[in-house]
């Protein structure tokens, strides 16, 4: 089994476990490989341990039980995922989407704050440590549906500034990102992320103009600070509108484009030829 072989396996065997009580040590197992190699490679892949990828996945897939199971109680979703209070859940819940379960519920319709990971697209080191593929593919009707319709794309600048003061830093970050999108975004239109600090907002518009105001409305809230620890960060968004050039629709090409025109809004930001 090569490395990528052995990251998808256990990505996947993760994501069918979720609900259960597992540790790095049982990923580990059902991929038959030693505990440190798993966690080293998982680690040099996706900048993060295994159990901070479950705590991730499984808050953002407690949220989309929240928004789309509006009957059912917050302690017993909380259950689900390994939570034992409400207590605990909702300290948990605040820290990664910056709101109270009850919250959430009430304001968003956006779940997958981190979408599951598919692993690398390459074997090499270098590839493995910067292609990953995200599955959105609950969106991929969608997409079809609105081929023609216009994307507004957004990226976080100086990520990784954010990332070295912390990691709960960024994730607030993260989090704040998805909110000024979800503030601008009409009732129709559906936001997603596609990287590490990159979103999309599919607009449920042909006409560029609507896709052109939304982007000076997420653009508006440049430079507003958040608030981490009692310390100010700037959070500025690169945002730039687009559309998919093709005939059909694929993983790869919708998400080349996206990531391109994405590119083209950072150089333009800093006055670079594009």
């Amino acid at each position: 089994m090569n490395k990528a072989e052995l990251l998808a396996d256990a990505l996947e065997y993760m994501e069918q476990h979720l609900k259960d009580n597992i540790k790095t040590e049982d990923v580990a197992a059902a991929c038959y490989c030693s505990r440190s190699t798993l966690e080293k490679l998982f680690r040099y892949v996706n900048h993060m341990s295994i159990r901070e990828y479950l705590m991730r996945r499984r808050l953002t897939r407690a949220a989309r039980d929240i928004m789309r199971e509006p009957d059912t109680g917050i302690l017993e979703i909380a259950l689900r995922y390994g939570y034992g209070t409400n207590e605990s859940f909702t300290r948990a819940f605040r820290g990664f989407w910056n709101c109270k379960p009850s919250e959430f519920r009430g304001k968003t319709r956006f779940s997958e704050l981190f979408p599951r990971l598919t692993g690398p697209l390459g074997e090499g080191d270098a590839t493995m440590a910067e292609r990953k593929h995200v599955d959105i593919s609950e969106l991929y009707d969608l997409f079809q549906e609105r081929r023609a319709c216009c994307f507004v794309i957004c990226d976080i600048k100086q990520m990784m500034a954010v990332n070295e003061i912390s990691r709960k830093a960024g994730d607030l970050a993260i989090a704040e990102a998805l909110q000024r999108i979800q503030d601008a975004a009409g009732e129709n239109d559906v936001a997603f992320r596609i990287g590490g600090d990159e979103f999309a907002l599919l607009t449920d518009s042909e006409d560029e103009s609507y896709a052109e105001s939304l982007a000076e409305k997420i653009k508006s809230s440049n430079d507003k600070p958040i608030l981490w620890e009692g310390r100010e960060i700037p959070l500025t968004l690169h945002v730039g509108v687009t559309r998919f050039e093709g005939k059909r629709i694929g993983y790869d090409e919708l998400f080349h484009q996206l990531d391109s025109a994405i590119t083209v809004a950072a150089k333009r930001d800093y006055g670079m030829e594009v």
